[in-house]
C-alpha cells in the first residue's frame, strides 16, 4: 500500500523546516515522543514515519491498544500501581475495579458511554476520534500540531531584540507563546522535544 498522501506531505513540510533550521529531523521526529502523543504503538509510529503503511485493524483493536498505551504511559509516568488507577477509573464512570482494570488492560472494548468518559479521565482534547481514528490520520493530526507551532505567521509583527536576550531565542519563544497556549497536553512531549533541539542548536553555535 502506498504511504498515506496527507502524512507523506505534512513529514516533507516538517522535515524541510527543521533542515531550514538546521536540525536533523530524527532528533525531533522520535517515535517514542510521537507515539506517546499519539497513543499509538512506537512499531506503528516508526512503520509510519519511514513511509509504509502499518498492518490493518478494526476500530476495536485501536481502541483497545490506544487506551492500554496511554494506561502504560501513565503507569509509567506516575509510578504508581494498575491498582491506583483502576480504583479512579471506577469510581469516576461507575464501574468495577475489575472492569476497569480489564479496558485498561487492553483486553475489553468500552462502551460508547465509557468511552467519553474515559476522554475526562486521560485528559484528551480531541474526543473519542483520538481512539478511534486510523494510525496515519492519528499521527498527522499530532505533526500537523507541530508544524503549526514551528511555523511563524504568514506576517509576524517586527520585535527588535533586547541587547540582553540572544535573536534566536527571542525568535524561538515567540513561535511558542503565540502557538503554544491552545497546544493540548497529549502534544507536549514533542513540542518540548523540539523546543529544546533548538535552544541547544542555538547554544552550540553562540559557544563557536
Amino acid at each position: 500500500m502506498e504511504p498515506d498522501p496527507p502524512l507523506a506531505a505534512t513529514l516533507d513540510r516538517l522535515r524541510a523546516l527543521l533542515r531550514e533550521r538546521g536540525i536533523h529531523p530524527r532528533d525531533v521526529l522520535d517515535p517514542h515522543s510521537l507515539s506517546a502523543a499519539t497513543a499509538l504503538p512506537e512499531h506503528t509510529v516508526r512503520a509510519l514515519l519511514e513511509g509504509r503503511r502499518p498492518p490493518p485493524d478494526t476500530v476495536s483493536e485501536r481502541v483497545r491498544t490506544r487506551i492500554k498505551t496511554l494506561a502504560d504511559a501513565h503507569l509509567a509516568h506516575t509510578g504508581r500501581p494498575m491498582s491506583d488507577l483502576a480504583a479512579h477509573i471506577s469510581r469516576q464512570l461507575g464501574i468495577s475495579t475489575y472492569w476497569a482494570r480489564q479496558i485498561c488492560a487492553g483486553q475489553k472494548m468500552p462502551s460508547v458511554e465509557l468511552l467519553h468518559g474515559l476522554v475526562a479521565v486521560f485528559h484528551i482534547d480531541q474526543g473519542e476520534t483520538f481512539f478511534t481514528r486510523p494510525a496515519p490520520q492519528a499521527l498527522h493530526h499530532t505533526l500537523q500540531h507541530l508544524l503549526t507551532t514551528l511555523q511563524p505567521p504568514t506576517n509576524p509583527p517586527p520585535t527588535p531584540p533586547t541587547p540582553s536576550t540572544p535573536t534566536h531565542h527571542n525568535d524561538i519563544r515567540g513561535i511558542a507563546l503565540r502557538q503554544a497556549h491552545d497546544l493540548p497536553p497529549e502534544h507536549w512531549n514533542v513540542l518540548n522535544a523540539t523546543l529544546h533541539a533548538l535552544l541547544q542548536l542555538d547554544d552550540n553555535e553562540t559557544e563557536q
